[in-house]
């Protein structure tokens, strides 16, 4: 890593756990396969970037008839996996560096990237040891849930963000509904590789917003993804499987 420090993390704040690294990173060569093991992600993202744009709109000022809503402004992505966020946002017209715990990931995210004629700067590692730098939008879409350390990751993405900017971040909600339909239905059926998700780990909008309180930050009301038949995956006011949110300085 050539912008990290020489120092590794601490054991009391690392947040990478080295087995879901290396889960997500077995998956690395199909990540960008709309029919493969990441099928349910290339479903979620759309939804994901409809509520990002709001987001970015609204508290930019942008024009939301423009192409380039995040031309002259940073934007890092964490946990980005082979780069489904990651490559919308300098589509958006963001200078955009993107971080994942797996270097399998990032490899798929460079050649991919590269494909597609863009510009990304990848890095893979821990996010408070990395020297990166301040973002005028932070993303850090379903991480939170594979994290070792809440508060420690909470607090490096804090780190990250400049005055003014915006955080939005995306999770699994911890309910009886997730641990039905997200673990046991949807991993049972193969709609999601078996080991993606630990229910425990699922954390609530309440326990969020406290957790991102402790670290100055704010947060906005959340906004549920959720599954029907007829829209499949959505935005609604049902917050009992996932849920999106913004995020700002207090």
């Amino acid at each position: 890593m050539s912008n990290a420090t020489s120092l590794a993390p601490s054991p009391h704040n690392a947040t990478i756990r080295p087995d879901e690294a290396a889960h997500f990173g077995r998956l690395a060569a199909q990540w960008w396969d709309p029919k493969g093991s990441s099928a349910m992600l290339h479903r979620l993202n759309p939804v994901r970037l409809s509520f990002l744009r709001t987001a970015i709109d609204s508290h930019f000022g942008g024009d939301p008839r423009g192409l380039k809503p995040l031309a002259g402004r940073n934007a890092i992505d964490v946990g980005c996996g082979a780069g489904l966020l990651a490559e919308p946002l300098a589509r958006m017209g963001a200078a955009t560096t993107a971080v994942d715990a797996a270097q399998e990931n990032i490899a798929a995210a460079r050649t991919h990237a590269q494909g597609a004629g863009l510009t990304i700067d990848y890095r893979h590692g821990e996010l408070a040891v990395l020297d990166l730098g301040r973002f005028d939008l932070v993303t850090a879409m379903e991480v939170i849930e594979h994290v070792a350390d809440k508060p420690a990751f909470i607090a490096a993405l804090a780190d990250r963000l400049a005055d003014g900017g915006l955080m939005v971040l995306s999770t699994p909600n911890r309910t009886p509904a997730s641990r039905l339909l997200m673990v046991a239905a949807a991993e049972g059926l193969g709609m999601v590789p078996k080991g993606t998700h630990h229910w425990d780990d699922f954390i609530t909008p309440i326990e969020l917003h406290d957790l991102l309180a402790g670290a100055g930050l704010v947060m906005g009301n959340p906004q549920g993804i959720a599954w029907s038949p007829a829209k499949g995956l959505h935005l609604s006011d049902d917050l009992a499987l996932n849920y999106i949110v913004t995020v700002t300085r207090g």
